[in-house]
């Protein structure tokens, strides 16, 4: 070839072929790389799927195993030892309605954190939108979630709960703002984590004391007559896992028959949502908080991600 041939073949593409979707090597489309490049983003998961369970004898069984195991040690340590099943009806469901919460809290936010440090070969060898790892890792948690969701449900026909449409509404929201919020904190940590490994340990302290600061094993009502009138209750309310889990209970319990039967019979305390309102509570602000998170992480992200291979 000659040397105006090769230099011909080396130049940008055009216009007319940029308009037909040819994009010069290095260029992406930032925020939008995990839609406008699914495939590689199928790919990814496939991979991560195949780490995942790679010599494992149960492969996705864990996926039961693990929040099985929690449940049975949560309930039996404040359902039946502390005796908080006595004052919470269906308690073996509102119990797991905030696992699954804090579950995929944890997963996502872990795994992005770790999307990027733990995919250093593909990051510092060839070039690959780094969208894509932190939002594989967001999809291979949402695989992990539907067989706890499964159970979940039938956990919740068990106590005689009906699907209905504000238990729809209330799902569809909470996972809305659960993975916005959790998003935007993952890709934050994983900005900061390429450069200062210490990021990740204090994700997983964050996510350790999850659990204890949303109203996952113990009812709202308690913590709303031990600080209510202060500060601190109107900071509990407005942390966006609270938020979630309470309409998880919506979906989920808040409708099954031994809470609609106690709430029926006017028994006081009976009523466990977040106030004010009814009966999504602060969603409006866990929306907006979430949104808030999610473009904080989105931007500090794209200022850093230039600087991921140095920093491998």
């Amino acid at each position: 070839m000659s040397a105006a041939g090769y230099g011909r073949s080396a130049q940008l593409p055009s216009r007319a072929e940029q308009a037909e979707g040819w994009r010069a090597p290095g260029q992406d489309a930032g925020w939008l790389n995990p839609v406008k490049e699914s495939f590689l983003l199928r790919l990814l998961v496939r991979k991560e799927l195949r780490v995942r369970y790679r010599g494992s004898a149960l492969g996705m069984v864990w996926s039961y195993v693990k929040p099985a195991v929690q449940f049975l040690v949560f309930y039996i340590a404040m359902g039946v030892f502390l005796e908080l099943n006595k004052g919470t009806p269906a308690y073996a469901v509102y119990l797991f309605s905030g696992i699954v919460v804090v579950n995929l809290f944890g997963e996502v936010f872990g795994n992005a954190t770790r999307s990027i440090t733990g995919n250093q070969a593909l990051v510092s060898k060839i070039y690959l939108p780094s969208e894509l790892f932190p939002w594989s890792s967001m999809i291979v948690a949402l695989v992990h979630f539907l067989p706890q969701l499964v159970v979940l449900l039938v956990g919740a026909l068990l106590f005689g709960w009906l699907p209905s449409t504000t238990a729809v509404i209330a799902f569809g929201l909470g996972m809305l703002i659960l993975l916005i919020f959790t998003m935007g904190l993952g890709m934050l940590t994983a900005s900061l984590n390429a450069a200062f490994r210490d990021v990740e340990n204090f994700v997983d302290l964050i996510v350790m004391v999850a659990t204890w600061l949303s109203p996952v094993l113990y009812r709202i009502d308690m913590v709303q007559r031990s600080i209510d009138g202060t500060v601190w209750w109107w900071l509990y309310q407005l942390n966006p896992l609270t938020i979630v889990v309470e309409l998880f209970h919506v979906a989920f319990w808040r409708y099954s028959k031994p809470v609609v039967d106690e709430i029926a019979s006017g028994v006081p305390g009976s009523e466990t949502l977040a106030t004010p309102g009814e009966p999504f509570g602060l969603w409006w602000a866990g929306m907006l908080i979430a949104l808030a998170v999610f473009v904080l992480g989105t931007v500090v992200f794209e200022r850093s991600k230039r600087r991921f291979a140095q920093e491998m």
